[in-house]
């Protein structure tokens, strides 16, 4: 059996999960990165700007280290300001803001144990105590959920859809196969359909 370190293990999928975000956005136009693709708004750059606060609040201001750049959608009425990108916000914006998130995320993550203790401002009192542990895996999953979500738009907008290139996590088929087999769902979705 190999033996590994918790918090690099924890690290690597935080990194993964940032990787496979900013992929998404790999070799589409301003457009499509910004298309709302949901009902309720859902675009690829919303997505990494969103993921922008979510590492500098839970990997920065809870363990007191402040990010140092201001959020100009923090100071905004706006609900979901942060879940898409004005006409001012460049999309080479919102991503190079997203990797100086992640570096500053690191640097916490680098300096601090697993133990390390910091408190979410947002949450309530009696439970805004976190060990570093604890908020890792919550940003892990914020970040792979969203990612999740980043897959199916990108899907959606071009066909292109894994985790990353050349490691697509999807089993091999062309055109005709994945036509096939999206077939045989609907086929059994429909028996149930009328039942």
């Amino acid at each position: 059996m190999t033996s590994s370190d918790p918090k690099t293990d924890l690290h690597q999928y935080l990194q993964q999960g940032r990787d496979a975000m900013v992929w998404k956005l790999d070799g589409l136009s301003e457009y499509d990165i910004r298309r709302p693709m949901t009902p309720t708004g859902t675009n690829l750059l919303g997505l990494v700007k969103h993921l922008v606060g979510v590492e500098i609040g839970y990997l920065g201001d809870t363990f007191g280290r402040p990010f140092g750049e201001r959020l100009a959608w923090e100071e905004s009425a706006e609900a979901n300001a942060d879940m898409w990108a004005t006409p001012d916000e460049s999309s080479e914006q919102i991503v190079g803001l997203y990797r100086r998130a992640w570096t500053h995320a690191d640097a916490t993550i680098d300096a601090l144990g697993l133990d390390a203790t910091g408190h979410v401002p947002w949450w309530p009192p009696d439970r805004s105590a976190v060990s570093l542990h604890l908020v890792l895996v919550r940003v892990i999953a914020e970040t792979s959920r969203h990612a999740g979500h980043a897959d199916i738009v990108r899907e959606l907008i071009d066909g292109t859809a894994g985790l990353q290139p050349g490691r697509e996590s999807l089993p091999p088929g062309d055109k005709d196969w994945w036509q096939s087999y999206r077939d045989q769902l609907e086929s059994v979705a429909r028996q149930f359909g009328q039942a």
